[in-house]
């Protein structure tokens, strides 16, 4: 009974600090948890601009979905579906953290319940009764949220027809899509699109089948887009990549390997909103070949260019350290960029940017429809496994091809570690790499200088701001 109460007393002392955050209008928390209010069945994130309700009306969820799953409609000013996705699910390596990325790359919707399980080594009971004790809500209900907000924006930004919108964003039937959008946002699916915002509906009417999907890719807080493409223009490679234009003005364009087709993304080196700390977007637009890979592709991105990070967190936790200090004050919201593709990452961080090069003009898949210098898709594992067997890269692309090594967005980082240190020839260096921007872990010290553990849980950002200041060697 003590202990029941004592954990009572616990819980509301943490929803009284997060209703100081709603009363604040604070974006820091905007993707950690969502506030509903009961008298008019809305939820919103924190920084919501409404009026602040009454304590006593407010309700706090953890996600999205749960919000939905107890009723409530998401609100139509401040679009709480559109956050950056809660910190957490990058920074945890437990299930549920493993269990939210594996959603949030369209497993459930390719491979439903089960597949998710298996990948992650549970039974599906076991996955769904983690999440709903944590989360408020189960996988089902975590991709249908996700599906939904797919939804919201191809109805928003493009002139498809709704019969299309369904299918792509990955309902299984018009009448369900219907249902959906109806419960989320209380409104049919034409209202909605007519009460797009300006910026919606100007690129919808810009938009026309070739000029692909419009995005904004929200983060949290600063942002410092010049590190990532200085990052992204040095690894470059020809055929599969490019990065065009000014310092402060660059355009990375990329092609992608998706689930059901491929994909060729550009990506705005300038941030939306400029100068401000409470957050903004990067500019990004989709050719996709299949339209159900939307919303895998933007999470890949999202994972690439670290944009569900907690730079409040980082940048306090390294700022109070002497000799980071003055680095962190010169960048604030400095990231740690990820990648678009794993098992690709892993290939190229071993081989190095000529070798891939090589590799994608002799076994790279060509695009049907090339774009200017953007021809092919790097190759697949199990297609160099085959063609150059041996060393290193032979024996890496093997145990990507028949899972021996797991880099998806579910995979254990112990048991990607130990099973990268296992193939031939890789180095301890090029694992600790991989475990940073294949797994996107954040704290990884590669082997080499000591690296303070008062750097900890954030050692894989330190490191970022020293390279950024030219005090450590770069990576490979």
């Amino acid at each position: 009974m003590q202990t029941a109460e004592h954990e009572s007393k616990r819980e509301s002392r943490h929803d009284d600090g997060r209703y100081e955050a709603v009363r604040s209008r604070d974006a820091r928390f905007d993707g950690a948890f969502f506030f509903a209010v009961e008298t008019t069945g809305i939820y919103c994130r924190p920084s919501c601009p409404a009026v602040t309700p009454k304590r006593h009306n407010v309700r706090f969820f953890a996600t999205a979905a749960a919000a939905q799953g107890s009723g409530f409609r998401a609100c139509r000013r401040c679009r709480p579906d559109a956050v950056p996705g809660s910190a957490d699910w990058n920074v945890r390596a437990d299930v549920v953290g493993r269990a939210m990325r594996l959603i949030g790359d369209g497993v459930v919707d390719r491979e439903g319940v089960a597949g998710l399980a298996g990948r992650l080594g549970y039974s599906a009971r076991q996955v769904q009764r983690q999440l709903t004790a944590e989360l408020g809500a189960g996988p089902v209900a975590l991709a249908r949220a996700q599906r939904a907000h797919t939804a919201r924006v191809l109805l928003q930004t493009t002139g498809l027809p709704v019969t299309e919108i369904a299918f792509a964003s990955g309902f299984a039937s018009v009448r369900q899509f219907n249902d959906t959008i109806r419960a989320v946002y209380a409104a049919t699916p034409s209202e909605l699109r007519a009460t797009a915002p300006a910026h919606d509906r100007a690129s919808r009417r810009a938009a026309t089948p070739s000029a692909g999907v419009p995005l904004r890719l929200a983060h949290r807080g600063p942002y410092q887009p010049g590190p990532v493409f200085d990052l992204l223009q040095r690894e470059a490679v020809a055929g599969i990549e490019e990065v065009s234009g000014a310092p402060g003005r660059r355009v990375y364009r990329r092609t992608l390997r998706l689930p059901y087709g491929t994909g060729i993304v550009a990506v705005q080196e300038r941030p939306g909103r400029p100068g401000t700390g409470s957050g903004g977007w990067l500019e990004a637009r989709l050719h996709l070949t299949d339209l159900r890979d939307l919303t895998t592709s933007v999470q890949r991105l999202r994972r690439l260019f670290d944009l569900d990070a907690d730079p409040y967190a980082v940048d306090e936790r390294l700022g109070a350290d002497p000799r980071l200090a003055p680095l962190v004050a010169a960048r604030p919201g400095l990231r740690s960029p990820g990648t678009a593709d794993p098992a690709e990452l892993a290939v190229r961080a071993l081989v190095g940017p000529g070798e891939a090069e090589r590799l994608v003009q002799r076994y790279g898949k060509a695009l049907d429809a090339p774009c200017g210098t953007l021809t092919h898709l790097f190759p697949e594992p199990a297609v160099l496994a085959e063609a150059e067997p041996g060393g290193t890269a032979g024996a890496l692309a093997a145990a990507l091809a028949d899972g021996a090594v797991r880099l998806d967005p579910g995979a254990d980082r112990d048991d990607a570690e130990r099973a990268l240190l296992a193939v031939p020839g890789l180095d301890a260096r090029t694992a600790a790499v991989l475990r940073t921007r294949a797994l996107g872990d954040p704290d990884v010290a590669p082997p080499g200088p000591a690296v303070p553990d008062t750097w900890r849980p954030w050692r894989s950002y330190a490191l970022n701001h020293l390279r950024a200041a030219g005090e450590w060697e770069q990576d490979r």
